[in-house]
């Protein structure tokens, strides 16, 4: 008879941390985060963005785990499946689908995001883009690694392919050791040195004080006041609420699929509620203490 092989599971519970972290840590928090707040009465923004994190956020985060792990003890470790096990419906996993579409997007804008991200890193230690510190010098960089027009940095879009086929690359032999040989050992070494560098920033942001002395409006204590200032009058606004709960969705990764998928690989003794509020408060630090205070005036 044939042995059945038996299915990989996460390392330790701060590698699955740290990784489930990873997967809801990104440009939500720094970027998504702080343009919400300063739209919709900065400081007062937090009350209903905390209300839909503990009332709404935390309980669906707890069920992606508990469906991830139950479907995980079937084999299953996608939405298709465990949504087939789950209601025994004939079209249940055509909805799970729509996990492995939304999944599927992340992946390929994100990949994208990387190589660039890849490439600047690249271009700023090669002193090729190191000290432009001209705007229209910098959208002329960009432009033109864009492919968007020809300019002395660039003549096309070349330079842009080889560090996407790069970061294809990296990102393929990451997922082909699998879980706990690549997943959870890469986001071991990222996820740190992520926070590790986004301090380094935050500080750096709260020292400049007034970055140009021509413009003293544009000062780093009024950058923190255009986001953080609150105006309570905007908690009367129906569009606050609801900003703040897709913020929530948003950046906890909420139906989305990557939750099952992690959650399938756990230990039967794993603590779903602990490390489900532990990758859930890791991720609030990010957005709200990091992402809140890289502002830039």
């Amino acid at each position: 008879m044939k042995e059945e092989k038996q299915r990989e599971v996460w390392g330790s519970r701060i590698g699955l941390i740290l990784a489930a972290a990873g997967n809801a840590v990104g440009l939500g928090n720094f970027l998504r985060f702080p343009v919400q707040a300063a739209s919709n009465g900065g400081g007062a923004f937090m009350i209903p963005y905390f209300i839909f994190f503990l009332l709404v956020g935390i309980p669906l985060m707890w069920m992606e785990w508990g469906i991830g792990r139950y479907g995980g003890k079937f084999g299953h470790g996608s939405s298709p499946g465990m949504f087939d096990v789950l209601w025994k419906n004939k079209i249940s996993k055509y909805f799970g689908a729509l996990g492995l579409f939304v999944s599927t997007i992340i992946m390929i804008y994100y990949t994208y995001i990387e190589s660039w991200t890849l490439g600047y890193s690249f271009l700023s230690i090669s002193k090729s883009y190191f000290g432009l510190g001209n705007f229209d010098l910098m959208k002329s960089f960009l432009y033109s690694y864009q492919g968007r027009e020809t300019t002395q940095f660039f003549d096309g879009l070349t330079t842009a392919y080889i560090f996407f086929i790069i970061t294809f690359i990296l990102n393929f032999w990451v997922l082909y050791h699998g879980i706990s040989k690549g997943i959870e050992k890469l986001a071991k070494v990222a996820m740190p040195l992520l926070f590790l560098f986004s301090i380094i920033i935050a500080i750096r942001v709260i020292t400049l004080g007034t970055p140009d002395p021509t413009h003293p409006e544009n000062s780093i204590a009024n950058g923190f006041g255009f986001i953080w200032n609150p105006d309570f009058s905007k908690l009367d606004d129906p569009k606050v609420w609801l900003a703040a709960a897709g913020q929530i969705f948003f950046t906890l990764s909420l139906g989305m699929g990557t939750i099952h998928a992690y959650a399938s690989y756990l230990k039967p003794k794993d603590d779903i509620a602990l490390s489900g509020l532990a990758t859930a408060s890791t991720n609030e630090f990010a957005e709200v203490v990091l992402g809140g205070s890289i502002a830039i005036p």
